[in-house]
């Protein structure tokens, strides 16, 4: 099933009166798996900033691989921006 015909289901019924079909219940389980790992990553950042110094990420860490890790993290911010615009346009 296509985003865009989930989103037609989802506009006409109400989550809560019927069943969730095979896709709806695969997005379910993406993002329990999002939120526990966005919880982890916060967690170990955390902790990172508590015990050491910034200072020494970037000489203790492999270079190429921070920058890829730091892209990463951009780009997943970048996706829950555009999450959180759409969310306030549909709120008004």
């Amino acid at each position: 099933m296509s985003a865009s015909s989930m989103k037609s289901r989802q506009s006409k019924e109400s989550v809560e009166s019927r069943w969730l079909d095979i896709e709806e219940v695969r997005l379910v389980g993406d993002l329990r798996i999002m939120h526990s790992k966005v919880d982890e990553l916060y967690q170990v950042v955390t902790n990172l900033k508590r015990r050491t110094n910034e200072a020494s990420v970037p000489e203790y860490a492999d270079g190429p691989v921070l920058t890829e890790d730091i892209n990463r993290v951009d780009e997943i911010y970048m996706w829950f921006i555009k999450l959180k615009e759409q969310g306030e346009r549909e709120r008004r």
